[in-house]
């Protein structure tokens, strides 16, 4: 079974498509297809919505599933009218709080996305430029100030993890592949023999990084799976044998590998 979902937003969108997203995460069985719809923000446009799902709904035969974090009353009412399942992210949870916390909303439009908090958007920034500075072994003059190193063989998943801590945590991570000549000494290379405390290892099935290494250069000695399942055998082993904590990556999200490093090596994030 298909079915398709919209999350619709006055601002980004990321809110509705991040709850939406991890709610329909739960329906393993069913397929989705998931339209994301920011800056619906005036009457026109939320008309103009209404008729994109309703003319969605009679093409598939389902209502669509909308998940929305529209905080203009009107606007809401106007999506209500459309032939889908709604659920209304504020409606949802913002009455319980006032009552919880005895307040009134402000119902701001993107207020959790805005530059609200300028110091942590300077951090997520200057994270960001550390991380793509200190990308892949390039530069390690600067491994004083990381807050981690990943490493690992090549194609492993570091620097997409790289850039989501410094995107979504404010996190200064640097990364630096283990080559074969690192493998066949059994050693730490010695720019990343002092900063030890500072490693996170990542590795991955073999099949999964030769079909990885395939897409980039096909039928190179590089992505055979024997020269695969020797660099991740032998990294593995230089991980046990450094005392170097390191998770497998094959079967996880960025945002799940993220989250493991972080507690494992309890880091603590800049801004929440």
């Amino acid at each position: 079974m298909k079915r398709t979902a919209f999350f619709i937003s006055d601002g980004t969108g990321i809110t509705a498509e991040t709850l939406g997203q991890s709610l329909l995460a739960q329906f393993g069985n069913i397929s989705f297809r998931r339209l994301t719809r920011p800056y619906i923000d005036t009457v026109e446009k939320a008309q103009a919505m209404v008729q994109q799902i309703n003319e969605v709904a009679e093409a598939e035969q389902f209502r669509p599933i909308v998940f929305d974090t529209i905080v203009d009353s009107g606007i809401s009412d106007i999506l209500s009218t459309a032939n889908a399942f709604k659920v209304d992210v504020f409606a949802t949870f913002i009455s319980p709080l006032e009552e919880e916390l005895n307040d009134r909303s402000s119902y701001s439009v993107g207020t959790s996305h805005s530059i609200t908090h300028s110091a942590n958007y300077v951090e997520r920034i200057e994270a960001v430029h550390f991380a793509l500075d200190n990308d892949d072994g390039g530069r390690t003059r600067h491994y004083d100030s990381a807050d981690i190193i990943l490493v690992g063989v090549s194609r492993c998943g570091k620097t997409p993890t790289c850039l989501y801590m410094a995107m979504q945590y404010g996190i200064r991570a640097a990364n630096y592949p283990l080559t074969e000549d690192d493998m066949e000494s059994l050693q730490l290379p010695s720019s990343l023999k002092k900063y030890k405390e500072k490693l996170f290892g990542l590795t991955i099935d073999a099949d999964r990084l030769a079909a990885i290494r395939n897409e980039r250069k096909p039928n190179s000695r590089y992505a055979s799976y024997a020269q695969c399942e020797f660099e991740v055998r032998e990294v593995e082993a230089l991980f046990k044998r450094e005392n170097i904590n390191f998770i497998n990556t094959t079967h996880f999200s960025v945002e799940e590998i993220s989250a493991k490093i972080l507690v494992e090596k309890g880091i603590e994030r800049r801004f929440k």
